[in-house]
């Protein structure tokens, strides 16, 4: 017998350390040969740490919500074979075999997973895997993303119990859903969770995975970037109208248009007025690098927290493909389906709380970009209007700078052309 020592490998793109956010194995379990057996997490994407060794789990030296570097050692495994085949090479040693460094970076490939789930929060279940492959398990364990055990942990569910129904008989949350409809379960029945205890006053929630990102991303946000707020009142009336109008005349054929995409289209117009706004800031060179195309980030709450998937050149697209776009975008990231390539890249950011929007609010722009707007709830209230009072559809518009690029009087002009387009929303259609 042989111990195997599994190291954090290099996931790529320069990442020199990771957090770790779940584990899949205890100590004392068999794993066979490519069995997942943690979760890692980048800025913003969780990959699978599959094991290239089957054996008996004889120690865990990472925890969960640690920071660990690449090539630290995170798990040893008990191997059935001789030492010259089964132990790892010496850690100073600095060369290893080509044949074995390319069947590890194979075996990390194939095992990605781009979820950008969080364990303290259900997000998602996707998972790349080969259909035809055998499942990764020991045993008969069940086969689940990390967000699936949570919500099933949520639940009181036990996964032995489930059928799978994904690659492999990997258990999704459409089966979780589904177990949940036939033996009536709800949230918080798990009578032996002991945060739902009778007489528990409080509960503690490690801060880990995505929602960490997400607090560490606004707080450097904050922390770097002096903001100021605009928000202007726009009369929607007009637009709402020919929206209604296009919706009831090719909504069927062509997709139901929401007030987003006459938006993004105003912004798209009025930044070539005022490419200032489409920009980052290097705060460590003090260089504003200024952006033709315009990849427009658009702030999407998911189960997991908050995501921006990026519409790029959003400059080329109409109110239609833009619309097609935006559900797309949309669906993948609550879904957590969403490629990492569209999770980053952009210039500008729209934030949008739908109906729960309110009548203002000071949204955090994404860093390190120097603006983000974002639409209010629409309200119909009374207004004069040639002298008389008449009912008018009105929204509040906001904003927010960075007041180091863009000065206040520019961000105004620029708020007060998107205002024109909403305003005479047929310019929209023909620009």
């Amino acid at each position: 017998m042989a111990v195997q020592s599994i190291k954090m490998p290099d996931i790529g793109e320069g990442i020199a350390e990771v957090e770790l956010v779940a584990w899949h194995v205890q100590v004392g379990d068999s794993v066979a040969e490519d069995q997942i057996l943690a979760d890692v997490m980048t800025d913003k994407a969780t990959v699978e740490i599959p094991s290239h060794v089957a054996g008996k789990v004889l120690s865990i030296d990472a925890a969960v919500g640690q920071v660990v570097a690449v090539g630290t050692a995170i798990i040893h495994i008990e191997v059935a074979g001789s030492a010259s085949t089964a132990l790892p090479q010496p850690a100073d040693q600095p060369t290893k075999s080509p044949a074995s460094a390319n069947a590890v970076a194979q075996s990390s490939e194939v095992r990605k997973s781009w979820l950008a789930a969080s364990p303290a929060v259900p997000r998602n279940d996707g998972v790349l895997q080969d259909a035809h492959a055998a499942p990764p398990t020991a045993g008969n364990k069940p086969i689940a993303a990390p967000a699936v055990r949570r919500r099933a942990w949520e639940l009181g569910i036990d996964l032995g119990r489930v059928k799978g129904t994904g690659p492999a008989g990997r258990i999704t949350q459409a089966d979780l859903d589904a177990h949940t409809r036939q033996s009536g379960t709800r949230p918080n029945q798990a009578a032996s969770d002991p945060r739902y205890a009778p007489g528990t006053a409080e509960e503690a929630i490690p801060v880990i995975g995505l929602r960490r990102k997400i607090a560490q991303k606004m707080q450097e946000a904050k922390r770097r970037i002096p903001h100021f707020t605009y928000v202007e009142e726009i009369d929607v009336t007009e637009l709402e109208d020919l929206r209604a109008r296009l919706n009831a005349r090719y909504g069927a054929a062509r997709g139901r248009l929401t007030l987003l995409p006459f938006l993004i289209r105003a912004i798209v117009l009025a930044v070539r007025e005022h490419p200032e706004v489409n920009a980052r800031y290097d705060d460590d060179t003090a260089v504003v690098t200024r952006f033709a195309a315009v990849h427009l980030g658009l702030a999407t709450q998911t189960p997991g927290g908050l995501m921006v998937p990026v519409i790029r050149h959003a400059e080329t697209l109409d109110v239609w493909a833009c619309a097609a776009e935006i559900l797309r975008l949309a669906e993948a990231a609550r879904n957590g389906k969403a490629a990492r390539e569209e999770l980053s890249g952009s210039t500008i950011t729209v934030t949008s709380l739908g109906p729960l929007a309110g009548i203002a609010h000071t949204p955090v722009i994404n860093h390190p970009e120097v603006a983000i707007i974002g639409p209010n709830r629409i309200v119909e209230r009374p207004m004069i209007r040639g002298g008389l009072v008449v009912a008018r559809k009105m929204m509040n518009l906001s904003s927010s700078f960075d007041h180091r690029v863009v000065d206040g009087m520019h961000a105004a002009e620029f708020i007060q052309q998107v205002r024109g387009y909403l305003e005479c929303p047929g310019t929209l259609l023909l620009t």
